[in-house]
């Protein structure tokens, strides 16, 4: 499997999975999918959208930084205990800042980058809305 995408009122948007440097994130995440959640703006860490009721991911830190690139997936670890982001799940479509280090395992194709800034930029001005996450095996 090489990524994951999301789906929401006719927009698709697909990401690729970093293997070389998160493959224990990646390979939880995906067994995790598909799922749907409901996606807020974030309010202190900057251009990113997340959830923190995802479905429980018993993994280590790797690949973590609180710095990220637009497009950037995070996902915070159980691992160690006083990670403040265990167990959130972001989205950075453009700028930010983590409150704390997540592991960085994925990041928007570079094709798709505008389609998620867009939906960033609804989720700011309208609030929240609802994502399907699945994979994509091609």
């Amino acid at each position: 499997m090489k990524g994951f995408k999301l789906n929401t009122a006719g927009v698709e948007i697909r990401f690729h999975f970093y293997w070389e440097t998160a493959p224990i994130t990646s390979k939880a995440f995906a067994s995790v999918l598909p799922f749907t959640r409901t996606f807020f703006h974030a309010k202190i860490s900057g251009q990113e959208i997340w959830i923190d009721d995802v479905p429980t991911l018993d993994i280590i830190q790797e690949n973590a930084s609180v710095f990220t690139e637009p497009g950037e997936v995070v996902f915070g670890p159980a691992l160690p205990k006083r990670v403040k982001t265990a167990n959130c799940f972001g989205i950075y479509y453009g700028e930010g800042k983590g409150v704390d280090a997540c592991n960085i395992f994925a990041k928007v194709i570079e094709s798709d980058q505008q389609k998620l800034a867009d939906l960033g930029n609804k989720i700011w001005e309208n609030g929240a809305l609802e994502l399907t996450l699945s994979i994509i095996d091609k």
